[in-house]
């Protein structure tokens, strides 16, 4: 995908930002190549135009998508892999492609498994993360405050907690 200067982007593993230029750079000894430089809030990140590797930029996700995401987060959570290990492998794989559907997902699926017993340290981190990423990407795609995206992606959350437990206690 080609994006210009001015997008709005989202980086899997440095989050939002937009793109201020696209540069010639020579990195690691390698030889010329053309790079997207990106300015997220908290560092610039140097990202490969022309690259098939897995660390890829998308755009910003669209106001009129976020109806699509709202009935992901009150879908039926998928159980997570009991083993902890196991389990942090394979949410490190879900998120790896960045995609919004990906942590719209985590978020829901790590929610859901405290429902049933506290969520261990890892999983609180892992939880914090993702929703904290979802919370300002959707925030900035609907054009509201975070604490306003945190609120709506609460109650969705509970929509979803009180839909699926009271179908397990029938």
């Amino acid at each position: 995908m080609e994006f210009k200067v001015g997008d709005v982007v989202v980086h899997p593993g440095h989050g939002m930002g937009h793109i201020v230029r696209l540069d010639t750079k020579r990195l690691s000894g390698e030889e010329l190549r053309l790079y997207y430089e990106v300015s997220t809030d908290k560092s610039t990140v140097w990202v490969p135009a022309n690259s098939d590797n897995t660390i890829s930029l998308r755009l910003l996700t669209t106001k009129a998508d976020l109806g699509r995401y709202r009935a992901v987060l009150e879908s039926r959570p998928e159980a997570l892999n009991k083993d902890h290990r196991q389990r942090r492998l394979e949410l490190v794989d879900r998120l790896r492609g960045g995609s919004f559907q990906a942590v719209c997902e985590v978020v829901r699926d790590l929610t859901a498994h405290g429902w049933h017993k506290p969520l261990n340290d890892t999983d609180s981190a892992w939880l914090r993360k993702a929703r904290g990423k979802l919370c300002e990407e959707w925030a900035a795609a609907d054009g509201i405050s975070v604490v306003e995206a945190a609120q709506e992606l609460g109650a969705l959350l509970l929509q979803a907690q009180q839909t699926y437990l009271g179908d397990a206690a029938k």
